[in-house]
């Protein structure tokens, strides 16, 4: 799926927390993915999975961790389990569908679904029998699966790598993407190559990534990768896999008489190995990056003009980049919900060049399903470290709340999403209120900003209180009963709130209709 992650460091991140934080958006226009957020008790999970979309089975190991996911309401394309935290404070978000080239997939084809082929053939007597030509084939493993195979099993973000990296020599992938784990002293970003090969690399404490549906690592490490894995993981083969097919596009030697500035044999650019730098990257991916760089790091090099050190189709803008204040959960909330506020291409601009308006793909954009963000907060119990971050919808209009992860069950506002059209449902509620908003914007706007920033100053007031009351209980499960009664009361506070602002944008579309009509008028 089209999507957009940012991760940061604990160094970088305004409490100590490591962050992760992605867009899931629906891959095609009009097409939208209804989502709900649960808990899954290990007795859930089963232990043999079968992957819906490419048929493949998986035997899964017998004890699993309780673990929080953002699955499809619908499941008839699988689970798509995309994000969530497990009981031992490691968290996924999985994945972001990034770009490769004929090169790599010509050298390593990714695993697609092979359906059973047959033939038909009429007998002497008239009757006809069919008969199999060639056997189904499974495909490999997919967005579809990878939160559900490996976060439930894992008890670090290494872990969580080299289990997935574990599964993807063993079975393959029929796509490209990255995925990011987390645990408190860690996030590490795995990327696959072609069908069977990956990549990953830690996350420099002091930064932050931001991803937007490319292959993203700039620099890579294969000494590290190879031996102590210190920061860079990948397949055991990988060296091999790039010298017999030619992937290394690193210019070495010397180029200017001074021996001394020789690449290190053991770095290279998987960009430019694996990677794109396609006319749609410049319309569709990088402008992302760039806008996001600005926002994050704003004074380091211009972004405007033609003689701007970043511009928005720049191939080679970094992968990460050292913020220049710290992060907090806020930042990443808007990082994700931009639509390049301003800049000439804000779709709803009302001044500049009409014509460069909604010229590149924005971040928060209307067919997002969910956002989440991932905290590991530091010098607190295990129990209650972790919070979890979500929102339903298009960003630029919902509201981001936060919960516990770590109990028995999620409020029914944000766990039962059904099929049909609802504002019992969190997810009906706020996709009602974007699309209302979004055909006034100019008029709904400030509403919905005072509805956003009420909902995050009302939750932060509830875990902070939680906090405290779970720092002064020693029994664990009463500290459990009170992590489940503030997100219960995060849950009533929120439908109060998104209620209130859904009759708001709801009167003024309803102003703005094009039927409407006074006496005054004549």
């Amino acid at each position: 799926m089209p999507c957009t992650t940012v991760l940061v460091g604990k160094d970088a991140s305004y409490n100590g927390s490591t962050m992760i934080a992605r867009n899931e958006d629906a891959g095609g226009v009009g097409h939208f993915n209804p989502k709900k957020c649960i808990v899954l008790h290990p007795g859930d999970q089963p232990v043999r999975y079968r992957s819906v979309l490419s048929h493949l089975e998986i035997e899964l190991p017998a004890e699993s961790l309780r673990t929080t996911m953002m699955p499809n309401a619908v499941p008839d394309e699988g689970v798509w389990a995309a994000a969530g935290t497990n009981e031992a404070n490691v968290s996924m978000t999985a994945t972001e569908t990034i770009t490769s080239n004929s090169r790599v997939l010509g050298a390593d084809p990714l695993v697609l679904y092979q359906p059973a082929r047959t033939e038909k053939k009429r007998q002497e007597d008239g009757t006809v029998i069919e008969t199999e030509v060639s056997p189904e084939r499974a495909g490999g493993i997919g967005e579809e699966d990878m939160v559900s195979i490996v976060l439930p099993y894992i008890r670090s973000a290494r872990e969580g790598v080299r289990r997935l990296g574990d599964l993807l020599t063993r079975y393959g992938t029929y796509e490209m993407n990255g995925i990011a784990f987390q645990d408190s002293d860690e996030i590490w970003w795995l990327e696959t190559i072609g069908g069977h090969h990956w990549i990953a690399r830690r996350v420099p404490d002091n930064a932050c990534v931001l991803m937007p549906n490319q292959l993203g690592i700039d620099v890579f490490d294969l000494t590290d990768a190879m031996g102590a894995q210190e920061e860079f993981m990948c397949s055991a083969d990988l060296p091999e896999f790039m010298e017999r097919y030619h992937l290394d596009l690193t210019m070495r030697g010397d180029m200017d008489g001074d021996e001394e500035e020789e690449p290190d044999e053991g770095l290279f650019n998987p960009r430019e190995a694996f990677g794109s730098h396609s006319d749609q990257d410049h319309v569709y991916n990088t402008p992302r990056a760039w806008y996001m760089m600005r926002y994050f790091a704003p004074h380091d090099g211009t972004y405007d003009g033609p003689d701007a050190d970043c511009r928005p189709e720049d191939d080679d803008l970094p992968w990460c980049v050292v913020p220049e204040r710290k992060i907090t959960v806020e930042d990443v909330r808007y990082a994700l919900s931009s639509h390049y506020q301003g800049t000439p291409y804000d779709p709803y601009a009302t001044y500049g060049n009409p014509s460069e308006r909604g010229r590149y793909r924005a971040i928060g954009i209307n067919r997002t399903n969910f956002l989440s963000i991932h905290e590991q907060r530091p010098g607190l119990p295990a129990d209650f470290a972790a919070v979890e971050w979500v929102a339903f919808a298009s960003n630029v209009f919902n509201a981001l709340v936060p919960f516990y992860p770590n109990v028995n069950e999620t409020p029914a506002y944000l766990a039962e999403t059904p099929s049909r059209v609802t504002t019992d449902s969190f997810y009906w509620a706020s996709r009602l209120t974007a699309a209302l908003a979004d055909a006034a914007y100019g008029s709904c706007i400030q509403a919905v900003e005072r509805y956003q920033m009420t909902v995050m100053a009302k939750s932060r007031n509830i875990l902070n209180v939680c906090d405290a009351a779970q720092t002064a209980e020693t029994d664990p499960d009463l500290r459990e009963k009170l992590r489940e009664r503030a997100n219960g009361e995060i849950a009533a506070m929120l439908r109060e709130e998104t209620d209130s602002v859904l009759k708001k944008v709801l009167d003024e579309a309803s102003a703005r209709m094009k039927n409407a009509f006074s006496r005054a008028d004549n």
